[in-house]
Protein backbone atom coordinates (compact mmCIF):
# COMPACT_ATOMS: atom_id res chain seq x y z
CA UNK A 1 0.00 0.00 0.00
CA UNK A 2 1.46 3.58 -1.23
CA UNK A 3 1.77 6.45 1.18
CA UNK A 4 -1.36 7.90 -0.30
CA UNK A 5 -3.62 4.99 0.12
CA UNK A 6 -1.92 4.48 4.15
CA UNK A 7 -3.20 8.13 4.66
CA UNK A 8 -6.43 7.85 3.58
CA UNK A 9 -6.83 5.08 5.63
CA UNK A 10 -5.56 6.34 8.46
CA UNK A 11 -7.92 9.66 7.95
CA UNK A 12 -11.54 7.51 7.00
CA UNK A 13 -10.50 5.06 10.35
CA UNK A 14 -9.95 8.00 12.69
CA UNK A 15 -13.06 9.99 11.23
CA UNK A 16 -15.01 6.86 11.31
CA UNK A 17 -14.00 6.19 14.80
CA UNK A 18 -14.31 10.06 16.33
CA UNK A 19 -18.32 9.83 14.32
CA UNK A 20 -19.01 6.46 16.24
CA UNK A 21 -17.91 8.17 19.60
CA UNK A 22 -20.29 11.10 18.40
CA UNK A 23 -23.02 8.70 17.81
CA UNK A 24 -22.57 6.53 21.20
CA UNK A 25 -23.15 9.82 23.25
CA UNK A 26 -26.61 10.08 21.87
CA UNK A 27 -27.54 7.07 22.23
CA UNK A 28 -26.95 7.14 25.83
CA UNK A 29 -28.81 10.66 25.72
CA UNK A 30 -31.57 8.27 24.14
CA UNK A 31 -31.60 6.10 27.04
CA UNK A 32 -31.65 8.21 29.73
CA UNK A 33 -34.72 10.38 28.02
CA UNK A 34 -36.73 7.71 26.60
CA UNK A 35 -35.89 4.34 28.58
CA UNK A 36 -35.68 4.77 32.06
CA UNK A 37 -31.95 4.41 32.09
CA UNK A 38 -29.51 6.15 34.54
CA UNK A 39 -25.29 6.45 33.87
CA UNK A 40 -24.81 4.53 37.15
CA UNK A 41 -26.57 1.54 34.86
CA UNK A 42 -24.97 2.02 31.63
CA UNK A 43 -21.64 3.19 32.29
CA UNK A 44 -20.52 0.03 34.28
CA UNK A 45 -22.41 -2.24 32.04
CA UNK A 46 -21.16 -0.43 28.89
CA UNK A 47 -17.40 -0.42 30.63
CA UNK A 48 -17.33 -4.25 31.86
CA UNK A 49 -19.17 -5.66 28.76
CA UNK A 50 -16.34 -3.95 26.46
CA UNK A 51 -13.74 -4.48 29.06
CA UNK A 52 -14.25 -8.46 28.94
CA UNK A 53 -14.94 -9.19 25.27
CA UNK A 54 -11.37 -7.08 24.58
CA UNK A 55 -9.29 -9.06 27.49
CA UNK A 56 -11.27 -12.30 25.79
CA UNK A 57 -9.99 -11.60 22.44
CA UNK A 58 -6.18 -11.51 23.89
CA UNK A 59 -6.64 -14.19 26.66
CA UNK A 60 -7.53 -16.72 23.99
CA UNK A 61 -4.25 -15.09 21.38
CA UNK A 62 -1.69 -14.88 23.91
CA UNK A 63 -2.64 -15.64 27.95
CA UNK A 64 0.91 -14.76 28.80
CA UNK A 65 1.19 -11.51 27.46
CA UNK A 66 -2.32 -10.51 28.33
CA UNK A 67 -1.72 -11.07 31.70
CA UNK A 68 1.88 -9.73 31.58
CA UNK A 69 0.87 -5.87 32.55
CA UNK A 70 0.53 -7.29 36.27
CA UNK A 71 4.30 -7.88 36.07
CA UNK A 72 5.79 -5.26 37.75
CA UNK A 73 4.55 -3.24 40.34
CA UNK A 74 4.57 -0.21 38.86
CA UNK A 75 2.71 -1.34 35.99
CA UNK A 76 -0.07 -2.43 38.20
CA UNK A 77 0.04 0.55 40.16
CA UNK A 78 -0.45 2.57 37.01
CA UNK A 79 -2.76 0.30 35.48
CA UNK A 80 -5.31 1.13 38.53
CA UNK A 81 -4.99 4.53 38.08
CA UNK A 82 -5.41 4.73 34.74
CA UNK A 83 -7.98 2.16 35.00
CA UNK A 84 -10.06 4.08 38.17
CA UNK A 85 -9.10 7.86 37.94
CA UNK A 86 -8.72 7.67 34.29
CA UNK A 87 -11.22 6.14 32.36
CA UNK A 88 -14.07 4.96 34.94
CA UNK A 89 -14.05 8.51 36.06
CA UNK A 90 -13.80 10.08 32.33
CA UNK A 91 -16.50 7.43 31.01
CA UNK A 92 -18.94 7.69 34.06
CA UNK A 93 -19.02 11.85 34.37
CA UNK A 94 -19.01 12.13 30.13
CA UNK A 95 -22.51 9.85 30.39
CA UNK A 96 -24.12 11.84 33.86
CA UNK A 97 -23.06 14.91 32.15
CA UNK A 98 -25.16 13.71 29.04
CA UNK A 99 -27.85 12.59 31.43
CA UNK A 100 -28.52 16.14 32.86
CA UNK A 101 -27.82 18.22 29.81
CA UNK A 102 -27.15 16.34 26.28
CA UNK A 103 -25.05 14.70 24.25
CA UNK A 104 -23.56 17.59 22.35
CA UNK A 105 -22.98 19.73 25.08
CA UNK A 106 -21.13 17.37 27.37
CA UNK A 107 -19.12 15.75 24.49
CA UNK A 108 -17.41 19.36 23.54
CA UNK A 109 -17.18 20.52 27.29
CA UNK A 110 -15.12 16.90 27.57
CA UNK A 111 -13.04 18.85 24.86
CA UNK A 112 -11.25 21.08 27.49
CA UNK A 113 -9.12 18.05 28.37
CA UNK A 114 -6.53 19.46 25.63
CA UNK A 115 -6.01 23.43 27.15
CA UNK A 116 -6.35 21.25 30.58
CA UNK A 117 -3.58 18.88 29.83
CA UNK A 118 -1.34 22.00 28.63
CA UNK A 119 -1.94 23.67 32.05
CA UNK A 120 -0.81 20.45 33.34
CA UNK A 121 2.47 19.64 31.92
CA UNK A 122 3.62 23.45 32.01
CA UNK A 123 3.08 23.29 35.88
CA UNK A 124 4.39 20.08 36.53
CA UNK A 125 7.43 20.72 34.09
CA UNK A 126 7.77 23.99 35.68
CA UNK A 127 7.82 25.44 31.90
CA UNK A 128 6.36 28.46 30.47
CA UNK A 129 3.69 28.17 28.22
CA UNK A 130 4.12 28.81 24.46
CA UNK A 131 1.92 31.75 22.52
CA UNK A 132 -0.31 28.97 21.11
CA UNK A 133 -0.35 26.96 24.05
CA UNK A 134 -1.79 30.58 26.03
CA UNK A 135 -3.71 31.31 22.96
CA UNK A 136 -5.41 27.41 23.25
CA UNK A 137 -6.66 28.27 26.83
CA UNK A 138 -8.29 31.34 26.13
CA UNK A 139 -10.20 29.70 23.72
CA UNK A 140 -11.11 27.38 25.64
CA UNK A 141 -12.16 29.87 28.36
CA UNK A 142 -14.36 31.50 26.63
CA UNK A 143 -16.04 29.00 24.68
CA UNK A 144 -17.26 27.52 28.25
CA UNK A 145 -18.02 30.55 29.21
CA UNK A 146 -20.23 31.05 26.79
CA UNK A 147 -21.90 27.77 26.48
CA UNK A 148 -22.13 27.95 30.70
CA UNK A 149 -23.83 31.46 30.66
CA UNK A 150 -24.89 32.18 26.96
CA UNK A 151 -22.66 36.10 27.77
CA UNK A 152 -24.44 36.42 31.01
CA UNK A 153 -21.96 36.25 33.90
CA UNK A 154 -24.98 36.64 36.14
CA UNK A 155 -27.07 33.39 34.90
CA UNK A 156 -26.31 30.11 34.09
CA UNK A 157 -27.68 28.78 31.00
CA UNK A 158 -26.22 25.00 31.86
CA UNK A 159 -27.10 23.37 35.19
CA UNK A 160 -24.45 23.94 37.45
CA UNK A 161 -24.55 19.93 38.11
CA UNK A 162 -24.44 19.49 35.08
CA UNK A 163 -21.45 22.08 34.56
CA UNK A 164 -19.52 21.06 37.36
CA UNK A 165 -19.64 17.16 36.16
CA UNK A 166 -18.74 17.68 32.42
CA UNK A 167 -15.13 19.72 33.92
CA UNK A 168 -14.64 16.78 35.62
CA UNK A 169 -14.82 14.78 32.72
CA UNK A 170 -12.22 17.11 30.98
CA UNK A 171 -10.30 16.81 34.20
CA UNK A 172 -10.57 12.78 34.10
CA UNK A 173 -9.41 13.16 30.44
CA UNK A 174 -6.39 14.73 31.20
CA UNK A 175 -5.69 11.84 33.40
CA UNK A 176 -6.66 9.02 31.01
CA UNK A 177 -4.50 11.04 28.44
CA UNK A 178 -1.24 11.50 30.48
CA UNK A 179 -0.95 8.29 33.08
CA UNK A 180 -0.89 5.65 30.77
CA UNK A 181 2.46 6.88 28.59
CA UNK A 182 4.69 4.48 30.15
CA UNK A 183 2.42 1.59 30.07
CA UNK A 184 1.96 2.23 25.99
CA UNK A 185 5.57 2.28 25.22
CA UNK A 186 5.32 -1.53 26.81
CA UNK A 187 2.54 -2.94 25.56
CA UNK A 188 -0.38 -2.86 22.92
CA UNK A 189 -3.05 -0.11 23.53
CA UNK A 190 -5.92 -2.29 22.97
CA UNK A 191 -4.83 -4.21 26.14
CA UNK A 192 -4.36 -1.39 28.13
CA UNK A 193 -7.60 -0.38 27.31
CA UNK A 194 -8.73 -3.58 28.07
CA UNK A 195 -7.59 -3.69 31.45
CA UNK A 196 -9.02 -0.52 32.03
CA UNK A 197 -12.00 -0.77 30.80
CA UNK A 198 -12.87 -4.11 32.92
CA UNK A 199 -11.39 -2.49 35.93
CA UNK A 200 -12.99 0.43 35.92
CA UNK A 201 -16.46 -1.19 35.15
CA UNK A 202 -15.92 -3.62 38.72
CA UNK A 203 -14.93 -0.84 40.65
CA UNK A 204 -17.72 1.56 39.35
CA UNK A 205 -19.84 -1.56 39.70
CA UNK A 206 -19.12 -1.93 43.32
CA UNK A 207 -19.62 1.61 44.19
CA UNK A 208 -23.00 2.63 41.74
CA UNK A 209 -24.92 -1.32 42.46
CA UNK A 210 -26.49 -0.62 38.95
CA UNK A 211 -28.22 -4.07 40.16
CA UNK A 212 -30.32 -1.36 42.14
CA UNK A 213 -31.05 0.90 39.67
CA UNK A 214 -32.48 -1.76 36.68
CA UNK A 215 -34.43 -0.21 33.84
CA UNK A 216 -36.93 -1.86 32.18
CA UNK A 217 -35.69 -4.31 29.68
CA UNK A 218 -37.13 -4.63 26.19
CA UNK A 219 -35.72 -5.11 22.86
CA UNK A 220 -35.05 -1.85 21.77
CA UNK A 221 -33.05 -1.33 24.84
CA UNK A 222 -30.59 -3.93 23.70
CA UNK A 223 -30.31 -2.89 20.63
CA UNK A 224 -29.19 0.58 21.38
CA UNK A 225 -27.03 -0.91 24.28
CA UNK A 226 -25.02 -2.83 21.96
CA UNK A 227 -24.64 -0.29 19.34
CA UNK A 228 -23.06 1.42 22.28
CA UNK A 229 -20.71 -1.40 23.34
CA UNK A 230 -19.59 -2.96 19.85
CA UNK A 231 -19.27 0.19 17.81
CA UNK A 232 -19.26 3.31 20.54
CA UNK A 233 -16.81 1.25 22.25
CA UNK A 234 -14.61 -1.10 20.89
CA UNK A 235 -15.02 -0.41 17.22
CA UNK A 236 -14.67 3.43 17.72
CA UNK A 237 -11.17 2.98 19.95
CA UNK A 238 -9.77 0.17 17.78
CA UNK A 239 -10.36 2.65 14.29
CA UNK A 240 -8.44 5.36 15.77
CA UNK A 241 -5.65 3.50 17.52
CA UNK A 242 -5.13 1.85 14.15
CA UNK A 243 -5.56 5.63 12.52
CA UNK A 244 -2.71 6.81 14.97
CA UNK A 245 -0.33 3.78 13.83
CA UNK A 246 -1.60 4.90 10.57
CA UNK A 247 -0.95 8.75 10.54
CA UNK A 248 0.63 9.55 14.04
CA UNK A 249 -1.44 10.55 16.87
CA UNK A 250 -1.24 14.31 15.91
CA UNK A 251 -3.50 13.88 12.50
CA UNK A 252 -6.04 11.34 14.43
CA UNK A 253 -6.94 13.50 17.19
CA UNK A 254 -7.59 16.45 14.50
CA UNK A 255 -9.64 14.19 12.48
CA UNK A 256 -11.53 12.59 15.39
CA UNK A 257 -12.62 15.82 16.07
CA UNK A 258 -15.78 15.23 14.25
CA UNK A 259 -16.85 13.53 17.24
CA UNK A 260 -18.62 16.81 19.30
CA UNK A 261 -19.26 17.98 15.36
CA UNK A 262 -21.24 14.31 14.56
CA UNK A 263 -22.82 14.10 18.58
CA UNK A 264 -24.33 17.87 18.14
CA UNK A 265 -25.87 17.10 14.41
CA UNK A 266 -27.18 13.54 15.92
CA UNK A 267 -28.81 15.70 18.72
CA UNK A 268 -30.77 17.78 16.65
CA UNK A 269 -31.83 15.14 14.19
CA UNK A 270 -32.45 12.27 16.23
CA UNK A 271 -33.38 13.98 19.91
CA UNK A 272 -34.63 17.55 18.49
CA UNK A 273 -32.39 19.02 20.61
CA UNK A 274 -31.96 23.20 19.90
CA UNK A 275 -28.54 25.03 20.01
CA UNK A 276 -28.84 29.19 19.86
CA UNK A 277 -25.96 30.53 18.08
CA UNK A 278 -24.09 31.56 20.77
CA UNK A 279 -23.54 27.51 21.74
CA UNK A 280 -22.43 26.88 18.85
CA UNK A 281 -19.88 30.01 19.06
CA UNK A 282 -18.55 27.95 22.42
CA UNK A 283 -18.57 24.69 20.36
CA UNK A 284 -16.16 26.31 17.94
CA UNK A 285 -14.12 27.96 20.10
CA UNK A 286 -13.70 25.07 22.37
CA UNK A 287 -13.06 22.70 19.16
CA UNK A 288 -10.63 25.32 18.21
CA UNK A 289 -7.93 24.59 20.90
CA UNK A 290 -7.34 21.01 19.07
CA UNK A 291 -6.14 22.81 16.10
CA UNK A 292 -4.25 25.52 17.69
CA UNK A 293 -2.53 23.41 19.94
CA UNK A 294 -1.81 20.99 16.80
CA UNK A 295 0.08 24.11 14.79
CA UNK A 296 3.71 22.87 14.57
CA UNK A 297 6.63 25.17 15.90
CA UNK A 298 8.36 27.23 13.42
Amino acid sequence: MDSRKIRMTGILCALTGGMLWGVSGVCGQYLFQEKDVTATWLVPIRLMSAGTLLLLYFLIRDRRKAVSVWSEARNAKDILIYAIAGMMLCQYSYFQTIEWSNAGTATVIQYLGPAMTVVYVCISERQRPKKKEVLAVLLALCGIFLIATHGNPGSLALSGRALGMGLLSAVALVIYTVKPRRLLEQFAPPLVLAWGMLIGGVVLSDLMQPWNHMPPIDAELIGVLLIIVVFGTMTSFSLYLNSVRLIGPVQAGLYACIEPVAATVFSVLWMKETFVAIDLLGFVLIIATVFVLAVPER
